[in-house]
């Protein structure tokens, strides 16, 4: 054999050698990756279970773990939810009521969802305990939800749900998902409002005083035949419409709120027209409901003082009062909107 032969055959041998190499090194990679991902999923459904509603939660180090695109991508979706405790009281932001309507999404995709487990994660980061995450996604302002895609992509390629999608309901956080993930998610169980327990006591209660109530109503001795309790009915629902009670209830407005620049200091009073606090409008149902009293009282009882200088003395006092009272409304009007009442004169006045 000649020596170029014996050096082509030396170099197949050694091509060989590198080929094989080469193989059992993309097969452990490509083993290794799986496995890496085993793990993560294993990991992720384990949080899951142990959480009460199905939401994961993570932290700085944990979300680099399930989020980091190597050694193999992501075979699965993240649903972030970003939260912030001491925003909490922040009736403006709602973030309580947007956690819980969130949690009720995750736990109808824990319970119901097809296409399989593995595939998607309600998530949620604390800045506290993940301000770098908070930073890697570009997060500044709450509420925030964000779906980090399977795949090979960083933190920064996450779709964000708009502002406009939120709904405040878990219906609207399922729709953005869903639209984005492309897998279909079981229905939201929101619990009842009234537990079984509670339904059988009402029920008991309800049977054991059924007989006495039907024996005063036949008899017209309950409150519902005193003129009394009707009157004070009607007082209260005047303090509740001129309050703004509805508006309080329906966006569940705190009575008041810690000042942001003095966190020591409460505000009872909220500078501009797109908020009231429950102090704010406690306020101005009693000047409304003082000056509606003080009118029913003129014209109901005021006729029965036969003195003529008492009456004329309580009529000016009834006008002082309710002067101010509608005077201090104005100014308070005046103080949150920008807007004054002006009065004009007739131009045969002037």
């Amino acid at each position: 054999m000649s020596r170029s032969e014996q050096t082509r055959s030396r170099m197949a041998r050694v091509g060989g050698v590198l080929l094989v190499a080469l193989v059992l090194l993309t097969f452990s990679e490509i083993c290794y990756g799986g496995n890496v991902n085993a793990e993560r999923i294993a990991d992720l459904l384990q949080r899951q279970a142990r959480s009460a509603d199905g939401v994961v939660r993570l932290d700085d180090e944990s979300l680099r773990r399930f989020a980091n695109p190597s050694p193999e991508p992501r075979p699965y979706s993240l649903v972030i939810f970003f939260d912030a405790s001491q925003l909490r009281d922040n009736a403006e932001l709602r973030l309580e009521e947007l956690r819980r309507e969130y949690g009720l999404a995750a736990s109808a995709h824990a319970k119901g969802s097809t296409g399989g487990s593995g595939k998607l994660f309600f998530c949620e980061l604390e800045f506290k305990q993940a301000q770098a995450s908070f930073a890697a996604f570009g997060v500044s302002t709450l509420p925030h939800i964000k779906h980090l895609p399977p795949g090979g992509g960083g933190l920064k390629e996450a779709d964000e749900m708009e502002q406009s999608d939120f709904h405040r309901t878990a219906e609207g956080m399922i729709s953005f998902v869903e639209g984005k993930s492309n897998m279909k998610i079981g229905p939201v169980e929101r619990p009842p409002s009234v537990s079984t327990k509670q339904l059988l006591v009402l029920a008991g209660g309800l049977l054991v005083t059924a007989p006495f109530v039907i024996k005063r109503i036949l008899a017209k001795d309950t409150v519902l035949h005193d003129s009394k309790f009707w009157c004070l009915g009607a007082v209260l629902v005047y303090f509740f419409s001129v309050s703004g009670g509805m508006h309080n209830i329906i966006r569940r407005m705190p009575f008041v709120m810690p000042d942001r620049n003095n966190p020591g200091k409460l505000l009872f009073f909220y500078q501009g027209s797109g908020m009231q606090l429950g102090a704010e409008g406690f306020v101005v149902g009693s000047l409304y409901s003082v000056v509606g009293l003080l009118l029913a009282f003129v014209t109901h009882f005021l006729h029965e003082i036969r003195s003529k200088a008492a009456q004329r003395f309580i009529m000016l006092l009834v006008m002082a009062i309710g002067f101010t009272a509608v005077r201090k409304v104005i100014t308070l009007d005046n103080w949150k909107t920008g807007y004054w009442i002006h009065g004009f004169w007739p131009n045969s006045w002037r």
